[in-house]
């Protein structure tokens, strides 16, 4: 049994930021060699996800976003709203900006993303696909998506596949 690692990068905005990255996936699978196993991809980023949707073709005007993924936002907005002010939520609490800024030179308002961190738990950071044949078994309309939910700045993520099979 074979094992292939390989990671790449994803630029995203200081809004909540979708990358479709099935075609990355697809390449990195095609370089493996591994033709029928189970396809990693994993975010390990603790306020960003990795999904499975459809392309819902239409896209909000403005911004492009598809329709299936702007209704994600709308309704995470109402179970977790979005961080606006210090307290909303108890993380971070008094110890944790003290460190973030002391240690890593972290901004105050960079840790005003509670919401994030909590999106991602509910949609979790990771899926694993099943590779038949040198193909993912994504569905007639799954696409692969990765999602920043952190809103406080501009940043590169990096995604990190791992094929697994022969």
């Amino acid at each position: 049994m074979a094992v292939f690692h390989e990671s790449f990068e994803v630029e995203c905005g200081i809004r909540v930021s979708f990358r479709d990255i099935t075609g990355k996936v697809k390449e990195i699978v095609g370089g493996s060699g591994i033709r029928n196993g189970i396809v990693t991809v994993y975010s390990q980023h603790t306020s960003c996800s990795v999904f499975i949707q459809e392309d819902s073709e239409d896209t909000v005007l403005w911004d492009n976003t598809p329709l299936v993924l702007q209704d994600m936002v709308n309704v995470m907005e109402r179970i977790i709203p979005t961080c606006g002010y210090e307290g909303q939520y108890l993380h971070p609490g008094p110890i944790h900006v003290k460190h973030a800024m002391e240690w890593r030179s972290e901004k105050p308002e960079w840790l005003l993303n509670t919401d994030a961190h909590l999106r991602s738990v509910l949609l979790g950071r990771s899926e694993t696909i099943p590779l038949i044949e040198g193909e993912l078994a994504l569905g007639e309309f799954g696409v692969v998506y990765f999602a920043d939910f952190d809103q406080t700045r501009e940043r590169t993520r990096t995604v990190r596949v791992t094929v697994i099979g022969e």
